[in-house]
């Protein structure tokens, strides 16, 4: 059981602000998204910090359990907060995002997961419109 999984037990669905990790794939002008299972959105793979671990593990590890790709040479593309990164997920949970993104080489094929329906790279000139909101505001801090 994750950490933030844990403080939910206590705090319930009220927010809480959660330090995460997202990660930028691209292949030959490519960029990898996942296709959530939760709120039915495409969005980058990420997720929340766990306790004694750096961002940028926290990065590849997302990207592993939600693409089944391994990451590696993490490097530092921004930090995403404030205004734009509150979410609530399906459940009721409500979180104030603090996103630390990370760009990453992988290797694999990616796939889908627990967490994921699908893992597939887009033309960066054709995302899909469906994108979870966190992912849009992320995207903007990129171009």
């Amino acid at each position: 059981m994750g950490y933030v999984t844990r403080l939910r037990q206590t705090v319930g669905s009220q927010p809480l602000v959660v330090v995460g990790a997202a990660a930028v794939v691209l292949r030959a002008g490519q960029l990898l998204l996942v296709h959530r299972r939760d709120n039915h959105l495409w969005g980058l793979p990420a997720g929340s910090k766990e306790l004694n671990e750096s961002v940028a593990t926290t990065a590849i590890r997302e990207l592993q359990e939600e693409t089944g790709l391994a990451g590696t040479q993490p490097k530092l593309v921004t930090v995403v907060s404030g205004a734009g990164m509150q979410y609530t997920y399906p459940n009721g949970d409500q979180i104030d995002s603090v996103t630390v993104v990370y760009r990453l080489r992988a290797t694999g094929t990616p796939q889908g997961s627990s967490e994921t329906q699908e893992s597939r790279f887009f033309d960066l000139d054709a995302l899909p419109r469906d994108l979870t909101p966190i992912t849009q505001r992320i995207l903007q801090h990129l171009t």
